[in-house]
């Protein structure tokens, strides 16, 4: 039922002094993997140890040097998935491997024991502090679930003297701080940073506001961080994180205002895996940030295999049209937007331009690794430049502007019976409708010779060998070049009354066995219809004479 009436506007934040809309995003925040715990705590069929190994493997290739393993407290597998790690010393020096907990004592010692050799680990813990769940899960107080936090900080140091650790790097989350009132969330980050007594700019906390559900629109949590940010005592000993998901689909959106607001660190997973509409895609935002020529600081041009590795390891697949890693996102089928990429990729060879600017492609899919044929795909909703860029990118066919929409009418006939339709039928279509068009009237040979008259008179003669409905037959003709002598010869010949509207020629392929590729446009006087002829061939002067005849067969039978 429809029921409107029971949802009320979550609360926004009053803060004019905000600064964050007039930012810009200037470089990539220190990327924090959360696929091994957040992301796979939401999959069917959890990761086992091996794809777990693969995708944490993937992790390092990219270039994390922060990833949440798991919560080793909380499950057998996790734990010994971190202990396997650790025997094998498979985590290099420079990065951070992190585990989860809640802010409780025997979770955090089972945590502790977990990261037993393990260099520089970074111990997570959280509890719960927005209004909600302070009534009606906990029942409790701001005071007492404020205590929560600060016997958190407490364990975490009575631990690290236990195990003769001085090397743990904490992280604290106000859990759904996003419904947790500002005051209050500052409160419980002032009193657990208190609490650590060694938070110093060489060796920070890392305070993370996770937006763990999303509430309202990325606006308002940009505004919270922001007002954090400036509130914060000693901000130069703090790493602020965000944990963003994608309830409202704003994740990203919500996170890049949160960069401009004064975030230095991002929680998230590959393609937005996480639990409910999943975690921030981190590729999506790096890539938004190297399509504005930002370094994201992430080895991300080989998005292929990328996905390969998420795909097997979480059995879960990409959607054909998430943002840069779909199978159909570079991809066109709108006639418009195929002739504004195809003559955006002319201009840009023309021009030698060294920025990228094509239309409708924000990057050059080469670079992530994707390649350029399902750029342009046809269907019926497809038009003239998206045909046009299909035979020149795939077969080197660079069809006259005229001739664009007489093939294309061509090829969406043919969609409209059959769905899309492949570059090779396109291919296949193009010889059938021009080059093998040989019947009835088949172009054999050609003897041409210079007259020698005076200039701009008739001075070649074209003498043609060719068959008409099988019989072979010669004419002669006589112009001011071979093209015009072949059209003379070969309208005396058939009794019609051709002209050549206009002719041009290009180099299908470079070296000595390139072919060239002949573009004829003949009208038929009496009638006063057009057609184009194409003909190839190694030598320019045949590849116009087929062109000739091609022309000819398509207007006349």
């Amino acid at each position: 039922m429809y029921h409107i009436e029971r949802y009320q506007r979550n609360p926004v934040v009053h803060f004019p002094e905000r600064e964050w809309p007039n930012r810009e995003i200037e470089k990539a925040p220190i990327w924090c993997s959360v696929d091994l715990r957040d992301g796979n705590q939401a999959l069917v069929e959890p990761m086992v140890v091996e794809e777990k190994t693969e995708m944490f493997n993937l992790l390092l290739k990219l270039g994390f040097k922060a990833i949440e393993i798991g919560f080793p407290a909380a499950s057998q597998i996790e734990f010994d998935f971190l202990r396997l790690l650790a025997l094998r010393k498979m985590i290099p020096s420079d990065v951070h491997v992190q585990v989860l907990t809640q802010c409780r004592e025997h979770l955090i010692r089972r945590t502790f024991e977990a990261i037993e050799g393990i260099p520089n680990p970074i111990v997570h813990i959280y509890n719960s502090t927005n209004t909600l769940q302070r009534d009606v899960v906990f029942h409790a107080s701001r005071e007492e679930i404020k205590q929560i936090a600060i016997d958190g900080v407490k364990t975490v140091k009575a631990c690290m003297k236990e195990f003769g650790r001085d090397d743990i790097i904490l992280e604290y989350s106000p859990e759904s701080f996003m419904g947790t009132e500002l005051d209050f969330a500052l409160e419980v980050c002032e009193a657990v940073l208190d609490e650590w007594g060694m938070a110093t700019p060489e060796k920070k906390v890392i305070i993370n506001l996770p937006l763990t559900v999303e509430m309202n629109t990325p606006n308002v949590y940009a505004d919270q961080i922001e007002w954090m940010v400036r509130h914060f005592k000693n901000r130069d000993s703090i790493v602020v994180s965000i944990h963003p998901h994608n309830d409202r689909g704003t994740g990203v959106a919500a996170t890049e205002l949160a960069l401009l607001a004064g975030v230095d660190r991002v929680e998230g997973t590959l393609f937005g895996n996480g639990e409910r509409t999943g975690n921030v895609d981190i590729l999506t935002v790096a890539y938004n940030m190297y399509s504005q020529g930002i370094e994201p600081h992430l080895n991300i041009s080989n998005e292929k295999e990328i996905a390969e590795v998420y795909e097997r390891c979480t059995k879960m697949s990409i959607p054909p049209r998430h943002p840069y890693a779909g199978e159909l996102v570079f991809t066109a089928f709108s006639g418009s937007h195929q002739d504004a990429i195809s003559k955006g990729m002319q201009a840009m060879r023309e021009r030698n331009n060294p920025y990228w600017q094509v239309p409708y492609l924000p990057i050059d899919p080469s670079d992530i690794g994707r390649v350029y044929q399902p750029v342009v795909r046809i269907n019926s909703q497809s038009g003239k430049g998206g045909v046009a860029f299909i035979m020149d990118t795939f077969y080197g066919f660079r069809l006259p502007k005229g001739m664009h929409k007489e093939f294309a009418d061509i090829i969406q006939a043919l969609s409209e019976k059959q769905g899309e339709i492949a570059p090779e039928e396109i291919y296949a279509e193009f010889q059938r409708a021009y080059l093998d068009r040989k019947e009835p009237v088949h172009f054999k040979k050609c003897v041409i010779s210079d007259n020698g008259l005076e200039e701009g008179e008739f001075s070649t003669r074209a003498v043609c060998t060719y068959t008409l409905n099988g019989e072979e037959r010669q004419f002669e003709g006589v112009g001011n070049g071979p093209i015009d002598a072949v059209r003379h010869g070969l309208a005396e010949a058939l009794g019609l009354q051709i002209r050549i509207l206009d002719y041009s020629e290009h180099a299908l392929r470079q070296g000595s066995n390139a072919q060239a590729a002949s573009y004829i446009h003949m009208l038929d006087e009496k009638s006063g219809r057009t057609t184009y002829g194409v003909g190839i061939s190694s030598n320019i002067t045949r590849a116009s004479l087929r062109g000739i005849f091609s022309a000819v067969n398509r207007l006349f039978y």
